[in-house]
């Protein structure tokens, strides 16, 4: 299967009866092969319906603004959906934001370089020079953006400039804070890697509150930024078991782990369409 032939889409809608039938007959009529479906229902009667389809369009039958039109006339508005069509085709421009850890950002570089994540990295930013000859290696552009107090509002205003025209924005371990200006122009388009299982262990030093509690499992949280600080949508979460030998450099050790890999899970399901966000919730296909 081609990838670049896919075409995806989401829906979220009040759920009534047909309304799959519906969205599957309309596709079929404009001459295109759908290859996955997933839908979740909260209710058996007057829940929400929550819907991640992919459709090839080698044989479409008409331009792509022809179908969204049509799709938004015929079955959109009747049915009162949020909707939203993505094509495989339309490589999206990732940045990556990074302080001084480099474990999460060389995992996704050599993810990206492999081809295991779909997307394209655009850019690397971020408030130290230290990693600039890493990720030119990789061919990447590197902007160094130092931040302090007095600086914060330009350093945005330049990150702003930089990021136009990201599809999204992954703080790989960026220890800076965003204002809720910069968040706000970036909704649900901004994804941050957390180490720890939240909502424990928030804040500053995670792995020795881990420790001093004695924790038995530790864990890392990939979500969306949002202007509450750690409170956005949570997209993935992972744990592994740790005991009374741990130290704390082996808990971080552990935890760096984890993190690289949840935050890889996470940015390949937001680049492959999978994620519907509702409220502070997200609905994973």
């Amino acid at each position: 299967m081609d990838a670049s032939t896919i075409a995806r889409l989401r829906v979220t809608c009040p759920d009534r009866p047909g309304i799959i039938a519906a969205i599957t007959s309309f596709l079929y009529s404009h001459n295109v092969n759908i290859t996955a479906l997933d839908q979740h229902a909260t209710k058996a009667l007057g829940g929400t319906l929550y819907l991640r389809l992919e459709f090839q369009t080698p044989h479409l039958d008409v331009a792509r603004p022809a179908l969204e039109q049509a799709f938004g006339n015929v079955l959109g508005t009747p049915y009162d959906m949020d909707w939203e069509i993505d094509y495989a085709a339309d490589v999206k421009r990732v940045a990556v934001f990074v302080s001084g850890s480099d474990h999460c950002l060389m995992e996704l570089l050599w993810r990206f370089a492999r081809g295991d994540l779909p997307g394209q990295v655009a850019m690397v930013v971020s408030n130290h020079p230290d990693h600039r000859e890493s990720v030119e290696r990789f061919g990447i552009p590197y902007h160094y953006v130092p931040v302090t107090k007095e600086t914060k509002a330009e350093a945005e205003a330049r990150m702003v400039e930089l990021c136009a025209d990201a599809d999204l924005i992954v703080l790989a371990r960026y220890m800076q804070i965003l204002s809720p200006d910069f968040v706000s122009r970036f909704e649900n388009r901004i994804i941050n890697i957390h180490h720890s299982f939240l909502p424990a262990f928030m804040g500053a030093d995670p792995y020795r509150q881990a420790y001093e509690r004695g924790v038995k499992i530790i864990g890392a949280t990939a979500h969306y930024v949002t202007e509450d600080l750690d409170c956005g949508p949570i997209i993935e979460q992972d744990v592994i078991r740790v005991g009374h030998r741990h130290s704390v450099e082996a808990l971080g050790k552990v935890g760096r782990d984890l993190e690289r890999q949840v935050l890889a899970r996470a940015v390949t399901w937001h680049l492959e369409d999978r994620v519907i966000v509702s409220g502070n919730k997200t609905i994973v296909f």
